[in-house]
């Protein structure tokens, strides 16, 4: 796991209930929007993220116009999974941090 995917995984963490688009994880990470969205990609194809897209009519709202949000959030076991990745990366243990589905095909 990479340095970065921690910094995202411990940004999430901190609210982890809350739906986040990119932009915000970026600026909340301190990384660039070009090394985020792929990995929010990987983390969602790990089954611990789900995505969304924002609603129209919340955005025709907004003065000025926007482009609609992509918000992403912990799967039901996501949240757990993403700690036990971070406290093995934390303990030294790299190789059993790696991305993997959420147990039991429980994604979301």
């Amino acid at each position: 796991m990479t340095l970065q995917t921690q910094v995202v995984l411990r940004t999430l963490l901190e609210t982890p209930a809350k739906a986040r688009y990119g932009l915000e994880l970026s600026n909340a990470a301190g990384l660039p929007t070009g090394t985020i969205h792929p990995i929010l990609a990987r983390l969602e194809a790990a089954g611990w993220l789900e995505s969304f897209w924002e609603d129209q009519a919340a955005i025709e709202k907004t003065d000025p116009p926007r482009p609609r949000r992509r918000y992403y959030r912990f799967t039901t076991n996501g949240a757990e999974s993403a700690r036990l990745a971070l406290a093995a990366a934390y303990q030294g243990g790299a190789a059993s941090a790696r991305l993997r589905p959420a147990p039991d095909g429980l994604g979301g």
